[in-house]
């Protein structure tokens, strides 16, 4: 007898809701959610969805009804719980729009826990559209299988972000000028860390001793050559990803 095929199938398409979800509940999709099912995909009576709702973990779903506007789904079981996320934070600064968005999309795929956008005095852009960037946040997300969303908080200025700084929590800080090899300076502290990256024209001198000021903060080199800011936060985030957060396990 030929094998039975696994449900859901990995083609399944995948998507985050806001509600909670649990066995036997019924989710209501509209707007753009259902045109990518309906129009993009294509899915009818019976075919299977994946839900994630950043609460419980992912579920196996299936189309109760597709119609033009909305999409009904009826959830069946609990595929996995969410997924317990390394406590890492990206603290970068603020880029040009397409180049942040590259942070943002490859800081979820990497297993950030959350994202602070930074603004400094060489920063090019100064604001960010919050609501995009989720919906970045959330793609990356749904490509990648993550069951739990980064959370991005709020552009905040250099100095404040030093100033409440958690007493509890490492801050590496990308430093143009030198500093320690990263890999080593990331496994002999505390799994509680944050990655600091700086804008295209770099940290002035000013904001780089407030920084060395700080006594969590600890400069660091991201290997030998001087690296985009987008760069910067990618590598050291996978670095930090491959020491001390979840690639090891």
């Amino acid at each position: 007898m030929p094998a039975t095929p696994a449900w859901p199938p990995k083609s399944a398409p995948r998507l985050f809701v806001g509600e909670r979800l649990a066995a036997g509940a019924s989710v209501a999709i509209d707007g753009p959610q259902a045109h990518y099912l309906g129009r993009v995909m294509r899915v009818a009576e019976g075919d299977a969805v994946v839900l994630c709702d950043n609460q419980t973990g992912e579920w196996a779903a299936r189309v109760s009804s597709a119609g033009k506007r909305d999409v009904v789904l009826s959830v069946e079981s609990l595929l996995r719980p969410r997924e317990d996320v390394p406590n890492f934070t990206l603290c970068a600064a603020l880029l040009k729009k397409d180049r942040f968005d590259l942070v943002l999309e490859k800081a979820c795929e990497l297993g950030a826990r959350r994202i602070q956008p930074v603004i400094t005095r060489r920063c090019v852009a100064d604001k960010l559209n919050l609501d995009r960037a989720r919906a970045i946040l959330i793609e990356a997300a749904e490509q990648c299988a993550r069951t739990a969303l980064p959370e991005l908080a709020e552009p905040v200025r250099l100095d404040a972000l030093i100033k409440h700084w958690e007493t509890d929590r490492a801050l590496f800080f990308a430093d143009e000028n030198g500093g320690e090899p990263a890999a080593p300076a990331f496994a002999a502290n505390v799994p509680a860390a944050a990655l600091l990256t700086g804008p295209e024209g770099g940290f002035d001198e000013t904001e780089r001793a407030a920084i060395r000021a700080l006594p969590q903060a600890r400069a660091i080199m991201l290997g030998p050559r001087i690296l985009r800011g987008e760069t910067a936060a990618i590598a050291g985030t996978a670095l930090w990803m491959g020491t001390m957060g979840d690639w090891t396990a």
